[in-house]
């Protein structure tokens, strides 16, 4: 397989864009927590959320479902990649295209699940050592 600098170059870029902007979107639910006490009225929040009154579990819980789209979404890039693969009947066109469609999808489940850890570690570190639920790890 030969992929020149320049593509390495575009992913490893991409990928640290990609960890920066989670790292960054992760620390919301910590600084709000440092500005939203107790005492504060939540009220139409648990509304809203259907009964979440934490504003860290009800980033969490949004985040998870968005990393879970991306995640399902890759699997079905690395499917279609190897369905690709397997139609391509030789041309070599087609198997490289096929290949780049599994680098880049197996790429963003890599990201996908390393951004998750960061994540929940943001979190957890965030509450003291517990979950957004509360529940200690």
């Amino acid at each position: 397989m030969n992929i020149n600098t320049r593509t390495i170059k575009q992913v490893l870029f991409m990928f640290a864009l990609m960890i920066g902007a989670l790292t960054l979107a992760s620390f919301i639910p910590v600084a709000a927590a440092s500005i939203i006490t107790d005492n504060d009225n939540l009220g139409p929040v648990k509304y809203i959320t259907g009964g979440e009154g934490d504003l860290r579990a009800l980033v969490l819980k949004i985040l998870n479902f968005f990393l879970t789209f991306l995640g399902i979404l890759a699997v079905i890039m690395v499917v279609y990649g190897g369905v690709t693969y397997v139609t391509s009947a030789g041309n070599d066109e087609a198997i490289g295209n096929a290949k780049k469609i599994i680098m880049y999808a197996v790429v963003g489940l890599i990201v996908i699940l390393l951004s998750f850890a960061i994540i929940r570690t943001v979190l957890s570190a965030g509450t003291g050592g517990a979950d957004a639920g509360g529940a200690i790890q």
